[in-house]
């Protein structure tokens, strides 16, 4: 049977915030139906990646080529304590797309569903001010769900979460896998790492085996 093509591919990639690179010809690949499980130590240059590959930057050197719909999940993405949104109209956000529109009705069942996956379907109406920090990382990975895409990008999804929700996570991040997804996340857990399909080891910006 032959291999899915990838939906992600880094080649020697080059990235600085200024002066000297953050990261240095890095190369991968991210399969559809695969977990990649992006590991190494703090300040390694393993967020600067995922927003390479999500596209949020560019590099300046390599290319990043991607086939499909990207999702990127930040890491504890910071909300004004006055932003009149709730869980619910986060989550709604990520249905939005340039060129690509859910009908209302499926937007809203999209968004349901995303919720309830992340265990936060009973906390969809209340403001995201008033949650806590576990609960707005849960409010954003469904925002990462909500629109089903074909790669999804996530930065310490289990940051801020208890035990029971870091396994649900993981739960999840393999059903996306299963139904064709390219999965790609940043973490320090151990048994996350492990139960990932491949992974990718970062130190001072290079790969390393």
């Amino acid at each position: 049977m032959t291999p899915p093509e990838p939906a992600v591919i880094a080649r020697g990639v080059c990235f600085a915030y200024s002066g000297d690179d953050v990261l240095h010809d890095v190369s991968l690949e991210l399969r559809p139906g695969e977990v990649t499980a992006i590991v190494g130590p703090n300040g390694s240059g393993k967020s600067t990646l995922i927003e390479l590959l999500a596209g949020v930057i560019r590099p300046r050197a390599g290319a990043v080529d991607r086939r499909g719909d990207v999702a990127l999940v930040v890491q504890r993405p910071a909300a004004p304590e006055a932003l009149p949104v709730s869980a619910a109209d986060v989550v709604a956000m990520g249905t939005w797309k340039r060129g690509r529109r859910m009908r209302r009705r499926d937007a809203r069942s999209a968004v349901f569903d995303a919720l309830d996956r992340v265990g936060m379907a009973d906390l969809a109406d209340r403001p995201l001010a008033a949650l806590s920090g576990g609960q707005r990382q849960r409010v954003f990975i469904a925002q990462g769900l909500v629109r089903r895409p074909d790669v999804l990008l996530l930065d310490e999804p289990a940051a801020g979460l208890d035990r029971r929700s870091v396994e649900r996570a993981r739960l999840i991040l393999s059903a996306e896998a299963g139904r064709g997804a390219a999965v790609a996340c940043i973490t320090h857990d151990e048994a996350e790492a492990a139960a990932a399909d491949r992974m990718i080891r970062l130190d001072r910006g290079v790969r390393v085996a």
